[in-house]
């Protein structure tokens, strides 16, 4: 396992440079996850802008030439003093972030006179590029931008309601640790739901999307596929990390069908994991060096498999469809059979719902099941079109 990309150049490369600790492992494939789901919504958008669908753009007034506003320079000068008072006294003394990168950035350690010298810079820097930008008569433009231009402000609403939403649903589903622990469990990076971020998030870039003026139903199936994509990307970081979101025991031998494959994508004891759970290695020294004794399904592994597959399905299928909600609502089907599958193999806290065992993410997914079969259904009923008609006034039948 990898914690950070430290491991990962220490292992492949044999080199051994301290400042890759930084780069949590975990925290890299999210970002990319959301970074490959940024691209496809995008570029859903932007095919369905073009088909004619979803309207003639929005006309959107912009200044050339106009001096920057104090608020400009006031976000510049709190930008620089963060990076400076954080980041600068790493460069000469490491080893403040080197054994736990997530408690130093947490902390108030820094320093204030690197801090000030930093938000001078960015502050003389900005008032550089002011200058140099500056007209003596600003001129007031227009120009005609189609929905995936507000591609930023939607993936910001995704991420931080994700973010919210993920928390939020991991303390409902473990309110013994939240109670033991409050404030560690609200600011620590680990113990994040996926289906929290999925609602919360999917909430927060529909509110986004209906006030730059995108159908909702356009804006759902435009994100079925980033979705599920990003999902997929995200568990590998679950994986290389071994961040707890693993599978139950496994000690059953590897099936004869599977002898082609390596041994850990049957049965894996996760070591270095970044949770430090399990046994210590032997000879290992440092902070993760911990693995699991006896091994166990690799979930994530099999969660990535299944996510990238059913995204291939879903992108092939999106210009298809004649009507939109359709390829969400399948995506909401296939999501909740996939995620309630691997539940059964999957280490996860047990709740009391109606008199059954169950956990929160079975709950969750046989609602979205549920929920996908209803919006196909109504799907059908509203005929909202995918594509532009042929001749005006035309529907799909």
């Amino acid at each position: 396992m990898y914690p950070n990309f430290y491991y990962i150049f220490k292992d492949w490369f044999g080199i051994e440079l301290q400042f890759l600790k930084l780069i949590n492992s975990f925290g890299f494939f999210v970002a990319v996850s959301f970074l490959l789901a940024n691209i496809f919504m995008g570029k859903e958008l932007r095919r369905k802008f073009r088909d004619g669908i979803l309207g003639e753009g929005r006309l959107m007034r912009y200044w050339v030439g106009k001096p920057y506003t104090r608020a400009d320079y006031i976000t510049s000068g709190i930008t620089g003093f963060i990076l400076g008072f954080k980041f600068l006294p790493l460069v000469f003394d490491f080893s403040l972030a080197a054994e736990n990168t997530q408690e130093y950035l947490l902390s108030a350690q820094g320093s204030f006179p690197m801090g000030v010298v930093a938000a001078a810079a960015f502050l003389a820097f900005n008032y550089w590029l002011d200058k140099k930008q500056r007209l003596e008569e600003p001129v007031e433009k227009t120009r005609i931008v189609d929905p995936s231009h507000y591609m930023g402000e939607l993936t910001l609403a995704a991420f931080v309601g994700g973010l919210i939403g993920a928390k939020l649903f991991h303390i409902l589903e473990n309110l013994s640790e939240f109670m033991a622990n409050p404030v560690e469990s609200i600011i620590s990076f680990s113990g994040l739901t996926f289906y929290g971020g999925l609602i919360v998030g999917g909430a927060a870039v529909l509110y986004t999307a209906k006030k730059r003026g995108i159908p909702p139903l356009h804006m759902l199936d435009a994100g079925g596929p980033a979705m599920m994509l990003a999902y997929g990307v995200g568990r590998i970081g679950c994986h290389v990390s071994g961040d707890g979101d693993w599978g139950i025991v496994n000690t059953s031998p590897k099936p004869s069908w599977m002898s082609f494959l390596p041994d850990w994508m049957w049965s894996y004891d996760y070591p270095h994991n970044v949770n430090g759970i399990g046994v210590p290695i032997p000879g290992c020294e440092g902070q993760h060096c911990t693995h699991l004794v006896p091994p166990v399904f690799p979930t994530p592994f099999y969660e990535t498999v299944m996510a990238l597959v059913l995204f291939m399905i879903l992108w092939g299928l999106r210009k298809r469809l004649r009507y939109a909600g359709l390829l969400f609502g399948l995506y909401l089907v296939m999501n909740g059979l996939e995620r309630f599958l691997i539940e059964k193999i999957r280490v996860n806290t047990i709740m009391d719902f109606l008199g059954m065992k169950v956990t929160q993410a079975e709950i969750i997914s046989v609602s979205l099941m549920i929920a996908g079969v209803v919006l196909t259904g109504l799907a059908r009923y509203w005929k909202v079109p995918t594509k532009k008609p042929v001749n005006p006034g035309t529907t799909l039948e």
